[in-house]
């Protein structure tokens, strides 16, 4: 990776926090300020720093967050009612930490937005 984030110190292990799954590809955690009842990010292990820089030899990765957003879906027992994905883009977007990643937000209605 080019630089370090918080999120690039999770995945390897330099920061602690419960990893509900890691491959070679993507790890998912729980948000440590969760704005509904489940609240897990999903984040690309290689550093992309926004939608805008993503290329096609990202594009397995991108595919593994969503796969992997259906199935902690699943084993969370949200993926019957239902949930919302959120990748945020740049300032506007709300981006935060510029290290491509996905909320995945579940366990009761979540209304029109979340902010």
């Amino acid at each position: 990776m080019d630089e370090e984030t918080i999120f690039s110190k999770i995945i390897s292990r330099k920061m602690r926090t419960n990893i509900l799954y890691q491959d070679d590809l993507v790890t998912a955690f729980r948000d440590i300020h969760p704005k509904a009842p489940i609240h897990i990010i999903i984040v690309t292990n290689k550093l992309i720093p926004t939608v805008n820089d993503v290329n096609t030899t990202d594009e397995i990765a991108l595919g593994r967050m969503f796969s992997v957003a259906a199935k902690i879906a699943k084993q969370e027992s949200i993926s019957d009612d239902g949930y919302r994905l959120i990748i945020n883009c740049n300032s506007h977007g709300r981006q935060e930490i510029y290290h491509l990643h996905m909320h995945l937000l579940g366990g009761r209605q979540l209304g029109p937005l979340i902010t």
